[in-house]
Order: structure tokens, then C-alpha cells, then sequence
């Protein structure tokens, strides 16, 4: 990394987590700044040297820990500081009259300071930009929009060279083509050593692996044991609905009075930042984390990470394994517990993955124009512009280098009239264009409204959780208090006062909402509703998915698998089939006054919901009266009142269902609604947070709604529109992979008529009436599982029943 700073290259460090990518990274900085001498006040030379951006504030809190050590440690007279969203302000402020040399922060701050007034002047001194993490963030709309963002600080400081810090990944060279500055820039890769190979062992729980489930509740004795054995271990988990409840499950048999925390995404950042700082001291036995803590945090001595429920990746799973014992020379510990039979098959091809350095592959991405729409409109409120200048600059980013001069003046006319349909409105038009043909921000009040709503991480609208208490005795109106998290605001308005749930490790009862807050009390309910708010799960990687349908395929490779797992897949071949790799198997059966059709496609959650909206709109057509479906991430269900078996399948599936249909279903979609909500908050046409005031999110969507209506009938090309379309085929419905998936089945459909359900239908079938479930009649509706006999027991009864005895050990 020296010799690439020497040589004025930039560079990208591509090495397995705790090889000292962070260190390696700064050091040519450090170099440099020791061999400065005294540093100027003011004038060129006093600004800021070196940016430090990281896609986490926790690390930003974790690198500024561990930077200042050796710092302090070698006396080198260098001053570092972190800012984020949580900074106090009149340290903000300090840091902007007074620049330290190294500051350290977010993508989202980066792009605060490109909409400073006087930001050219600031950046003026800027030496290096350090990047970490970058394989978590540089393919998505965070990616883009610190792509552009690195962009105007190249202007600014045109001798700036770029670090980037890169967990190992499948093809570097795509992250070193997103790095460079316009085309031809050379970016050294540097390989680190990869270090002492992990010890990933899966648990079986009393050797026996669950028929069905996702939260992994029957092994929590066991984590519990493992936990006790072991010094510190950090608990994996896929959502904030499973950290909570993983949590409280061991928390009512923590007889031992271990120190266990939570720690995710929606608590308070002072609760965040208390496991943070008792973790660093060493003080707790276990963690249970979301992705908060996925990336290159130190958190002192991780003795064992524990991954609970499948990775879904794994690149995921690596990053999650370089927690524990950050050294170099020693082997990770993990343990992964799977909590269902196609979890374990998911468990065993990710350890076989991990242990050939198999990482899963990135897709090709594009710049996205809302991202762009938001840069344009910084970039006014720091300076004006020219349209030639500008475009050149967002031409030499790497996700924009196919943007069109046509494309590029229509996200600029977005950010100035809003669009054809919305010109009349003068709230729309939030740059101007001044005499001398440059454009510039409106007023200082646009200004300042933009730089309230900067970022392109929009959640879903979020209540904050606060203590009530009363004002004035029991009569008087509940205040907010002390605040204790964040959470979805849909949640609570499903719920009724005195409703309990569980947030934040503890049982609480929901009081009302006042404003922007959730008031709630201290509840002593056993038995609370677990919360809802959890965020999507990931959908399994393409990659991974590959390997679980070789797997299956390979009688050979079952020997690998617990005896159990085994002989439900034989028992699989025995009453029905096990499918080839590239095959898709189709199982139709009755069942009570039902007829079902299973498929087992292997794609992931995403993909089969939108696989199975379009199937039900076929089935709908044809008259076979669909009434809902679900899905895993392994395979779908959808049931009907008429029978299934005698359709023709490979019309059913034929790829041309992402035509027409896909656009009809699009065109009435509430998540069409959704998407352009969210594209129009990136773009800033429509502004969550102003001076003084935040609106809810009910007012955000009716805003959005409104608009969204508007422009379906007047501008149906509306440029928000498109990307919002687009957004929702490449995220929420995950088309481009559906796409490949109906691509690779075609003529490729192996269609078994069964008598009952077969095993492998048991981890679908028992999700009816636990899932809410769409199509046809049943759009809104909660199955009640007992009315189609789904109980898991029962229905294993059953596909076992006149099982060879041979293969008994299956149940």
C-alpha cells in the first residue's frame, strides 16, 4: 500500500477480515503526516488530509479507537476525529472552523459536504480518500451516490488519490473499475495473505435437524452451553424481529447470569453505543447482533461467532467469521445452526463455499437517476454550475460513465421544474438558472432543506419508542420520555393501548402514538407479541442456491449430512423425486377441499413472491379459481379450488409472463406506491424532514401518493416513474433473477402428481396460516391453519405414514 501511495496510484486492498486492512490503509497517511512537520493554522496545508469513510457509524467510532493507538503510542503529533449523524452539533461545528487531519465518517456526512457552501475551499488540501468496507457498499444506490461524491472531491482536490478496503470478493477487478476517476485512472490491487483457514462447524441439535422453521428456537439450549463454554461470541441472526426474540429465549434461561446484549439497527444509538463500549472493555459473554455489527468492527476478544438460522451468502458468512479472534495467524471459530432441513442443506454448501474461498458473484450495476438527481441538487447548494462541467464530472464516475447527455438533462430538469406535470408548481423548482447560464440552488431555505434529507437509506416510517409518563397525576395527558429505539410506524398502528410486545430486550405496553412518537410503559406480560418490525430477510445468494441444488442432486454428497437429513431426502426420491440441478420439480396433490401445486425452484424469497403473483394472474385466466400462496426461500405453494395437475406447465412458466403481465400487475401494485415513494425522497421531490418539523410517515405517503397519481395520468414517462419501476423489478421483486430462473427451466419442468405431500412440501405447507398470503380472493387475508390441517405435526404424520422402516429415522 506504500508503494502504491508512492507512486501516486490508487489503490484497492482486497484481504480476509483482520488481515489489517484499516491499518494498511492509513498508513501511507500516517507516513506522510509524520514527515510533514508542524502544521499550518491557516492557508494551504491546514485543512483536512485524509477522508475516512466508512458505511457503519460503529466502525467509524471502532477506527478512531484503534488509529489513536498507535498514534499515541509512536507520539506522532496527528489529530483524528469521527462525525456522523449522532455528533453533538457545536462539534460539528468545531470540526468545520478547525479541520483535523484525518476525519473520519459516512458516505451519507460525504454527501452533506458536498452541498456545503465553501465545501472546494475545505476539500482544498485533500490528500487521500480511505474507503472501508467497500464490498458492502459500492453496487447499490449508497455505492452511487458515494460514487458521485467522490467525484466532486476529485474536483476539488484534483491530486486526491483513492484507498479502497475490500473484504475478499469473487471478482476485485469490478470494485477497481467503480473506483477509478474517469477511465483510464490505474488502481494497484493489492492481495493480503489470506491468513489461517476458519473452523466452521454446524450444529445439530440432539441430533436431530427440525423438519421446518426459520428462528432456530429448539437449539437455544444449546447455543446457551456454547456460549458457556466459550469467551466472547457474537449471536448472528438475519432480521431485528429474530435478534429480539433469540435474545429473549435466552435470556429466560440465562441461569448463570451471563452478560448477554442486543444490539441492532433500531434501538436508541446511546443503548448502541453502551454494548459498543461494554464489548470493547471485554465486559459481556454474548452479543446477539443484526447486520450492525457484519463489518470490520474490533470488538476485543470474539472467542466464537455463532450464526443462527442459514447466511443466505457466502461472502456474508466470511465477513461474519473474521469477527471472532481478529488475528491473522489463528483460525476463526463458528458455529452455524440451521433451523430447518433445507437450512441445513444452505448451512453445509455455505461451509463447503467458505472452505474453497467460493464467494458469491455481484451483478453488473448502473447509476440510478434518483441518487443523481440528489447530487445534482448538492452540488447547487454548494456552488453554481455549469451543465457541461457537471455532466463531465458524473461521466467519470464509474456507475455513471453510460449516463446520456439526453438522461442527464432530464434528471436535471427534475431537480428544476419537477418534471412536465409538476412545472406549474413553484415548490418543485429548486434550482435556478442566473444570467451567466449557470445553475444555482433556489434560496438558502431550499438549501437547507436539502441538506435536512441528504442519504438514500430510507427505511419504512419509523416511530421513535419513548417511556411515557404522565403530566401533572393519572389524570393528565402521557409525555415522552427517555427515548428507547425506533420502530416501523405500520406496527403500531395495528396495535390497541395495552398491547405488549417486546423491544429493546425488554416487555413493553403500548400506550398511544403522540406525533413522531410510540409512547409505551414498562409491561410485566410473559406472553407480549413479538415485534413485526424486523426488515426484510435476505434473499439467498445465486451462488449459494446453485450449490443447494447441486447438492441435492449428488447422492454422494449426502454423506455429509446428518443421518436424519439423509433419509428425508431419500424418502423424498421414494415418494417422489429428486430433481436434477437444472431442473425445476412441480409437485400437485389434493388435500381436504384443496388442490396444491409445489414447486422448488431454490431462488430465494424475493423472487418467488413476485413468481408466485404472476402464476396466480395465469391461474386466475384460466379459470382453476387460485386462492393464495406462500413461499420460502427454497419453494413455493399455491393453492386452488380446482384441480392443478393437468395444466400445461411450461406454458404456465413460459419467461413471457415478464411482459404483459408483469406490467399489468405493476400498473395496480401498492408496492409501485411504495418504490416511488422511496425514489422520490432519494430525489428529493418530496422532503421528509424541514426546519422544525418532520412529517409522518402517513404524510409522506399521502404526499407521494398523490403525486405518484398525478403522474400516471399526465406523465406516465415521468422520469421518477421509470426508476421506480426499475428499482422495484431489480429489489423488491428481484426480476432479474426470476428472469434467469424461467430462462433456465424452460422445457426443463419435471411435473409429479402425488396422491398427498411429499416431504420436501412439510417447510412450505406449515407456513400457512403463519404468513400472510396473496392472490386471487385471499389477497389480505390470514389463513387460519387449523381449517386446512397444516399443523406441523400432523402433516409429518402423514408423509410418513407406510414410510420403509429403513427410513423411519427420517421423522
Amino acid at each position: 500500500m506504500i508503494a502504491a501511495a508512492e507512486a501516486g496510484s490508487h489503490a484497492l486492498l482486497v484481504a480476509p477480515t483482520g488481515g489489517g486492512k484499516t491499518l494498511a490503509g492509513f498508513l501511507p497517511s500516517l507516513v506522510e503526516l509524520a514527515e510533514r512537520g508542524p502544521r499550518p493554522a491557516f492557508g494551504p496545508g491546514s485543512g483536512v488530509h485524509t477522508l475516512y469513510l466508512s458505511p457503519l457509524k460503529a466502525l467509524t467510532t471502532d477506527v478512531e479507537r484503534n488509529l489513536m493507538t498507535p498514534i499515541r503510542e509512536i507520539g506522532l503529533n496527528i489529530h483524528v476525529e469521527s462525525r456522523t449523524g449522532d455528533t453533538k452539533q457545536s462539534k460539528k461545528q468545531r470540526q468545520r472552523e478547525n479541520p483535523p487531519d484525518i476525519l473520519l465518517t459516512t458516505p451519507e456526512q460525504l454527501a452533506l459536504f458536498c452541498a456545503w457552501d465553501g465545501a472546494r475551499d475545505y476539500f482544498a488540501d485533500l490528500k487521500c480518500v480511505v474507503l472501508d468496507e467497500v464490498h458492502a457498499i459500492w453496487s447499490g444506490k449508497r455505492g452511487d451516490l458515494l460514487s458521485l461524491g467522490l467525484g466532486r472531491l476529485q474536483q476539488f482536490a484534483p491530486g486526491m488519490r483513492r484507498v479502497a478496503l475490500s473484504a475478499t470478493v469473487d471478482d476485485p477487478g469490478m470494485i477497481a473499475d467503480w473506483l477509478r476517476p474517469g477511465v483510464d485512472a490505474p488502481v494497484t490491487i493489492v492481495r493480503g495473505d489470506p491468513g489461517a483457514p476458519p473452523v466452521v462447524d454446524v450444529l445439530v441439535s440432539e441430533g436431530h435437524v427440525p423438519w421446518a422453521g426459520h428462528t432456530g428456537q429448539h437449539a437455544i439450549p444449546e447455543v446457551y452451553e456454547a456460549l458457556k463454554r466459550s469467551g466472547m461470541t457474537l449471536i448472528f441472526v438475519n432480521t431485528r424481529w429474530q435478534a429480539e426474540f433469540v435474545f429473549q429465549s435466552l435470556w429466560a434461561i440465562n441461569d448463570d447470569d451471563l452478560p448477554i446484549a442486543l444490539h441492532h439497527g433500531s434501538l436508541a444509538a446511546e443503548q448502541r453505543r453502551k454494548v459498543e463500549a461494554a464489548m470493547a472493555r471485554g465486559d459481556l459473554r454474548a452479543v446477539v447482533c443484526t447486520s450492525t455489527l457484519d463489518l470490520g468492527i474490533d470488538w476485543g476478544d470474539v472467542d466464537l461467532v455463532i450464526q443462527l438460522a442459514a447466511p443466505k451468502g457466502a461472502s456474508r458468512l466470511v465477513q461474519r467469521i473474521g469477527r471472532a479472534n481478529h488475528r491473522l495467524d489463528e483460525p476463526s471459530r463458528a458455529l452455524m445452526v440451521p433451523a430447518s432441513r433445507f437450512e441445513m442443506l444452505e448451512c453445509q454448501a455455505a461451509r463447503e463455499a467458505v472452505a474453497e474461498n467460493a464467494f458469491d458473484w455481484e451483478p453488473v450495476h448502473t447509476g440510478t437517476l434518483d441518487t443523481l438527481a440528489q447530487h445534482v441538487m448538492g452540488c447547487a447548494c454548494s456552488e453554481p454550475f455549469t451543465l457541461d462541467d457537471l455532466y463531465a464530472e458524473v461521466t467519470g464516475c464509474g456507475p455513471y460513465r453510460g449516463l446520456t447527455y439526453e438522461q442527464y438533462e432530464e434528471v436535471v430538469d427534475l431537480v428544476a421544474t419537477g418534471g412536465y406535470a409538476l412545472r406549474t408548481y413553484e415548490r418543485f423548482a429548486r434550482i435556478v438558472r442566473t444570467q451567466d447560464g449557470k445553475w444555482k440552488v433556489r434560496n438558502a431555505q431550499t438549501a437547507q432543506r436539502h441538506r435536512m434529507n441528504v442519504g438514500t437509506i430510507v427505511a419504512a416510517a419509523t416511530l421513535n419508542v419513548r417511556i411515557a409518563s404522565r403530566r401533572g397525576g393519572a389524570s393528565k395527558q402521557l409525555i415522552g420520555g427517555r427515548k428507547v429505539g425506533e420502530a416501523e410506524e405500520n406496527y403500531f398502528e395495528q396495535m390497541s393501548p395495552g398491547d405488549t410486545f417486546v423491544f429493546a430486550g425488554q416487555v413493553w405496553a403500548f400506550q398511544g402514538i403522540n406525533g413522531m412518537d410510540a409512547l409505551v410503559t414498562h409491561a410485566q406480560d410473559k406472553d407480549p407479541k413479538i415485534p413485526s418490525w424486523g426488515g426484510s430477510k435476505f434473499p439467498m445468494s445465486t451462488s449459494l442456491a446453485d450449490r443447494v441444488r447441486a447438492m441435492i442432486q449428488d447422492r454422494d454428497h449426502w454423506r455429509v449430512l446428518p443421518p436424519d437429513v439423509q433419509e428425508w431426502l431419500e424418502l423424498q426420491e421414494a415418494r417422489s423425486v429428486i430433481p436434477d440441478a437444472g431442473t425445476l420439480l412441480v409437485e400437485t396433490f389434493p388435500r381436504g377441499s384443496r388442490h396444491f401445486l409445489v414447486a422448488y425452484p431454490f431462488e430465494g424469497g424475493l423472487a418467488h413472491a413476485t413468481l408466485c403473483m404472476l402464476l396466480t394472474r395465469r391461474l386466475d385466466r384460466l379459470g382453476v379459481g387460485p386462492l393464495g400462496f406462500v413461499c420460502t426461500d427454497y419453494s413455493l405453494a399455491i393453492w386452488s379450488i380446482k384441480p392443478m395437475d393437468g395444466l400445461d406447465l411450461g406454458a404456465l412458466f413460459e419467461p413471457d409472463m415478464l411482459g404483459d403481465d408483469l406490467e399489468s400487475w405493476l400498473a395496480e401494485s401498492f408496492m409501485m406506491k411504495r418504490t416511488f415513494r422511496n425514489c422520490a425522497l432519494i430525489s428529493g421531490l418530496i422532503e421528509k424532514r424541514q426546519p422544525g418539523n418532520e412529517k409522518t410517515g402517513r404524510q409522506v405517503t399521502f404526499s407521494t401518493d398523490l403525486i405518484y397519481d398525478v403522474l400516471r395520468r399526465h406523465q406516465p414517462d415521468h422520469l421518477l416513474l421509470k426508476t421506480a419501476r426499475a428499482d422495484a423489478a431489480a429489489g423488491l421483486l428481484d426480476v432479474a433473477r426470476l428472469g434467469q430462473l424461467l430462462a433456465r427451466i424452460k422445457g426443463q419442468i419435471k411435473h409429479v402428481p402425488l396422491e398427498r405431500p411429499s416431504p420436501f412440501c412439510v417447510p412450505v405447507l406449515v407456513q400457512i396460516g403463519r404468513e400472510r398470503v396473496g392472490g386471487g380472493q385471499a389477497a389480505e387475508m390470514i389463513l387460519d391453519a387449523s381449517a386446512y390441517g397444516f399443523d406441523e405435526a400432523d402433516l409429518i404424520a402423514e408423509v410418513m405414514a407406510d414410510a420403509p422402516p429403513e427410513l423411519a429415522g427420517a421423522q
